[in-house]
């Protein structure tokens, strides 16, 4: 499967076999007769009809936690219910990528009141825990793994936060079929099984892990049946006990105590302490679509900005796949990710001007600086005009009310920092590792402070109706992700599964909001997926891009639409174990 392959091969490499490929498909098709436009789909690339249904509808990254969303909808559960039931399942199925030990964001729609709820369930660092810590132990990056990287996890409060405004069964009843699926067990999907394996040689040095997710010292096979009992009771806790029983119970104090026995600063009062927020979501207007993201210190308002710039360009007359195409992206992209290095942080300790960064006016600015026939090299953040405002699991749930919900939760970096605590079943993530060891950066490291995080929720509405609930989900891919899917939606006139299953681009470079990287001075990398034809990559290289052929990772996608015949349209990852499934 495309996943599982070596990441990077040559455009020569990848050519070569490519046209030996096609090659062959051509023999068969000149036998048969059939060819990639004889399919009733009609797309040149490998793709699937999208799913229907007149109830509600849930799209996850495991089937199983699909199943677990509905199963708390036919209850008579609100599609907020049905994301935390899924969430915790996926925290159980696919802890590569969620659990408890990670942060929530969430933006709602709720059809009573007629508006969108943002939720940021980011969690904060260490109190104890000071820039000048890091200093002295001479390191200029927070590393990935261990305890210095662990930051409060906010996703339990996140669980409650939603349930409290828009749950309609008692929570018990959400965390149920996790709690039952903990114990009883249930066979492990293809795609976490391999990224679970390739986490295990990495982790299993830290005290609790090996213990809590391998078996003779490695991870689950493909298909094998598996339990957590130790998560099974951590969920039992809080099922029991509330929210308090995670971050004021024998839960924290176990976090606590393990983190001071491994040389970490994560206390009781930090957790005792945390608080996520309702925030309000911000928007765009891409070609009469309202286009929503939640602020900073996420990475939203980049999709915002490449939507802007992109917008300027008739890409009625740019075809899909063309140079043209993949070339108007990247500049855009690279502008916006220069503003995203320099701007991009929590707005409780640096002022965010995020009316200025996703302006229009802002955006013609910056529009301007894209050559038509030459990628840029170097690529600076703005100045924009000071206006006044206001690894990674994504899912999305539609209810019989009209309630839609888009959340993604994450560990950051898989399965997280290693810290595993005793007895709970989960690993702590290792989301501060996006800070800056830089004092007067806007992500400069400081305690108490969120730091910039790349998981990002998204939602589109329609003259003030609700459209669509859909991310993509991986690091800085998931903005790039965004434009990806909206472009294929709404420029090329893609159906929702089309628009996930169409090749995808994804630019690398080294203009970072976290201070590991230098900034870009030599233009970066554009990877493109296989399906991008040959000529197309010629004509990159042309104007100076570097080209690679990569296998992955390109983000894992979910997205409800709301169906104009009544009902929902749903759509599911390919690249992923994932479901899109209603009643």
């Amino acid at each position: 499967m495309r996943s599982l392959r070596t990441p990077h091969t040559s455009a020569t490499t990848a050519s070569s076999h490519g046209r030996a490929l096609a090659f062959a498909v051509g023999i068969v098709c000149a036998l048969t007769g059939a060819h990639a436009a004889d399919r009733v789909i009609g797309r040149a690339f490998a793709t699937r009809s999208e799913v229907y249904a007149p109830h509600a509808m849930a799209a996850t990254s495991q089937p199983l936690a699909t199943q677990t969303a509905l199963y708390v909808m036919k209850q008579g559960g609100s599609a907020v219910d049905a994301a935390i039931a899924a969430d915790a399942a996926l925290g159980l199925m696919e802890p590569t990528g969620a659990g408890m030990g990670g942060d929530l964001f969430a933006i709602v729609w709720d059809p009573k009141t007629h508006k969108l709820y943002g939720y940021n369930g980011s969690g904060r660092s260490p109190k104890s825990l000071s820039l000048a810590e890091f200093e002295k132990r001479g390191l200029k990056d927070i590393p990935p793994l261990g305890p210095l990287p662990v930051s409060v996890p906010g996703c339990v409060d996140g669980w409650f936060a939603l349930h409290d405004r828009f749950g309609k069964l008692p929570m018990k009843n959400d965390l149920a079929p996790t709690i039952r699926y903990a114990r009883e067990g249930f066979p492990v999907s293809e795609v976490i099984a391999y990224y679970w394996n390739a986490s295990v040689p990495r982790l299993s040095r830290f005290p609790g892990f090996a213990e809590q997710f391998t078996r003779d010292g490695r991870g689950p096979r493909t298909g094998q049946m598996w339990t957590r009992p130790t998560l099974a009771d951590t969920l039992q806790k809080i099922s029991d006990g509330g929210r308090d029983a995670f971050y004021k119970g024998s839960i924290a104090y176990t976090i606590a105590d393990y983190m001071q026995a491994q040389g970490g600063y994560l206390s009781y009062d930090d957790l005792a302490s945390h608080h996520g927020e309702w925030v309000q979501p911000v928007s765009t207007n891409y070609r009469g679509y309202d286009v929503w993201e939640l602020p900073p210190n996420g990475q939203g308002i980049a999709t915002l900005q490449i939507l802007n710039i992109l917008e300027g360009f008739d890409f009625s007359k740019i075809p899909f796949d063309s140079a043209q195409h993949v070339h108007l992206f990247v500049e855009a992209k690279k502008l916006a990710f220069a503003d995203r290095a320099r701007f991009y942080a929590d707005p409780e300790f640096v002022k965010v001007d995020v009316a200025g960064l996703i302006s229009k006016d802002y955006a013609a600015q910056r529009r301007k600086l894209i050559s038509m026939d030459k990628a840029a090299r170097v690529v600076a953040p703005g100045t924009p005009p000071q206006l006044d405002a206001g690894d990674t699991v994504y899912m999305t749930t539609a209810d019989s009310s009209g309630m839609m919900v888009s959340l993604i939760q994450s560990n950051y970096r898989g399965m997280g920092s290693g810290m595993t605590p005793p007895g709970l079943g989960f690993i702590l993530q290792d989301r501060g590792e996006m800070f800056v060891l830089k004092p007067g950066h806007p992500n400069s490291f400081a305690p108490g402070k969120r730091p910039f995080h790349t998981i990002i929720p998204a939602f589109v509405t329609r003259d003030g109706k609700p459209w669509l609930s859909f991310g993509v989900m991986g690091g800085a891919m998931q903005p790039q992700g965004h434009v990806q899917i909206l472009m294929n939606l709404i420029d090329y006139g893609m159906n929702l599964q089309e628009a996930g299953d169409a090749p995808r681009i994804q630019h690398d470079g080294t203009t970072e909001p976290t201070g590991q990287n230098t900034p870009m001075t030599d233009g970066g990398e554009v990877d493109l997926e296989t399906g991008f034809p040959w000529e197309t990559v010629r004509a990159l290289l042309r104007m100076g891009h570097s080209v690679r052929y990569a296998d992955g990772p390109y983000g894992g996608y979910q997205a409800i639409e709301v169906n104009p015949n009544g009902g929902w349209i749903g759509a599911s990852e390919s690249r992923k174990d994932g479901q899109a499934a209603g009643y």
